[in-house]
């Protein structure tokens, strides 16, 4: 029902900031929540952030609150991922994902996955 697309993924020194954008296809996307995901080498996919279908409401992991902002634009099918002052330790493969709840904090409370996007942080 869903596809998702990722881009805005590459490497940046540390204090930098990326913009991450999630294009989705589908007429059904207004209804989805969406959240996004990351995974560092050796580690598992760990929640990063989650809106509401309708963008009202937002809810971050406590290691990137303050520093990253998730929005959307239903009229453009699209989810962003604003990153600001960038640490070495946000390096991973960042994944954009839609589900039926809120707030889900879980990989398998998603539907709909993204190929992900490399972010890679300097010192």
């Amino acid at each position: 029902q869903v596809q998702l697309v990722e881009s805005g993924g590459g490497l940046v020194q540390a204090g930098g900031s990326l913009r991450l954008s999630c294009a989705a296809s589908g007429r059904t996307f207004s209804s989805y929540a969406m959240g996004w995901f990351r995974q560092a080498p050796g580690k598992e996919r760990e929640f990063v952030a989650a809106i509401s279908s309708s963008g009202s409401s937002t809810y971050y992991a406590d290691s990137v609150k303050g520093r990253f902002t998730i929005s959307r634009d239903n009229a453009k099918n699209t989810v962003l991922l604003q990153m600001n002052s960038l640490k070495p330790e946000d390096t991973a493969v960042y994944y954009c994902a839609a589900g039926p709840i809120f707030r889900g904090l879980r990989v398998g409370q998603y539907d709909y996955w993204g190929q992900g996007t490399q972010v890679t942080v300097s010192p």
